[in-house]
């Protein structure tokens, strides 16, 4: 209950905020947002040790530009579908969504008509979700489904594909790993930097364009200055190539990622590349790089899961690197592992917050690292 509204209150936009899970600030202006944003990075910093830390202002990205949502899905007793994220408070129950405004219009026009189709499809029994990834080709669909759908549901997805305009459709168990193409009707394709790549189902983007850009600004500010085109730079947890291919402009890039779909599409895409990205899969879990494998790069950049790189960072504290460029997504996991490059005696050079998780507690940042005074 609100007994006397802040200065800084706004009306939030969406009719859903408050049930939906989705968003937490919608009622923040804009102003004090994005300094709450930043405050939350310095605080990461501050708690690893590192004191007065060089925090750029929040880089906040706009309404309606998410690609990626994982939505749940519930079928209810008579029949009709709940789609959207999960409840506020009660991850049971699923808000339905009428519209979203941190996700691209075109997402959220598949609400309606998604729902209608998986209301008629038997495979879908009780509870699933569904991946939606805006690609360059346009919507890649991922379903997860608590039955397996036959010829007669591989018709009608490969129809429903077909009139939305979707370029594929895939599926799996809830608890499955390995994702099957069900209807595919035109390729899938992801550019970076010019680089053409096939994402597996479900592959992992960046939440928002403009937020993959400025991140890629802020990487590519805080490499070591004198590189050639000789130069080495270690990338850890590539991905798809989202950073793999800007940092081949000015560096040969060896990439390690341990998704095996993931590097399978990565190593393809620089093959026809040139060759300036070399694409490795390895578990930088269970084999972090060592401080002897590190000697042949000028600098490293690493973009970990949620749950950050805490089995790499000792290497990379003691090792010579000349910078060190960590992508965080993830506020609690960048405070421990930025205290083990402390007791390693690196320094910030620069720390940027970066909010495409918009309206959310959840941030962003690139934090440059360099070793001496």
């Amino acid at each position: 209950m609100v007994l006397t509204p802040s200065p800084d209150r706004v009306d939030p936009p969406c009719p859903h905020y408050g049930p939906c899970g989705g968003c937490v600030t919608q009622h923040l202006a804009l102003g004090p947002y994005s300094i709450w944003k930043r405050a939350r990075l310095i605080e990461a910093l501050e708690r690893a040790g590192f004191r007065d830390p060089p925090v750029a202002a929040t880089e906040v990205t706009p309404p309606a530009t998410r690609r990626r949502a994982d939505l749940a899905l519930k079928r209810r007793p008579d029949g009709s579908v709940a789609l959207g994220f999960h409840a506020r408070g009660d991850s049971a129950r699923v808000e339905d969504l009428s519209t979203c405004h941190v996700l691209d219009p075109r997402l959220v026009a598949l609400f309606e008509p998604l729902r209608a189709m998986l209301r008629s499809l038997a495979c879908f029994r009780k509870e699933g979700s569904a991946m939606l990834n805006l690609l360059d080709s346009g919507p890649d669909l991922l379903l997860r489904l608590d039955g397996t759908p036959g010829v007669q549901e591989r018709t009608a997805l490969a129809a429903f594909a077909q009139a939305h305009r979707i370029s594929r459709i895939s599926g799996s168990s809830l608890k499955g790993l390995v994702a099957e193409t069900l209807a595919q009707v035109s390729p899938v394709a992801m550019q970076f930097a010019g680089v053409s790549v096939t994402p597996p189902a479900g592959a992992f983007l960046q939440a928002t364009p403009q937020g993959e850009a400025a991140i890629i600004r802020a990487v590519l500010a805080g490499l070591p200055k004198k590189l050639t085109n000789k130069s080495r730079i270690a990338e850890l947890h590539a991905g798809l190539g989202t950073l793999s291919f800007p940092l081949s402009a000015v560096a040969r890039v060896a990439a390690y990622e341990g998704a095996p779909e993931t590097v399978a599409a990565l190593d393809a895409a620089a093959r026809k590349a040139g060759g300036r990205v070399v694409a490795t899969k390895r578990d930088l879990v269970r084999q972090p790089l060592s401080p002897k494998e590190l000697e042949a790069f000028a600098g490293l950049v690493l973009d970990p899961p949620f749950s950050g790189a805490v089995e790499q960072m000792p290497a990379l504290a003691r090792s010579s690197l000349g910078r060190i460029v960590y992508v965080s997504c993830n506020p609690a996991a960048l405070t421990r592992d930025a205290k083990t490059l402390l007791g390693g005696g690196w320094r910030i050079e620069a720390a940027t917050p970066i909010d495409q998780f918009l309206w959310s507690a959840q941030l962003e940042a690139v934090v440059v690292f360099a070793k001496g005074k």
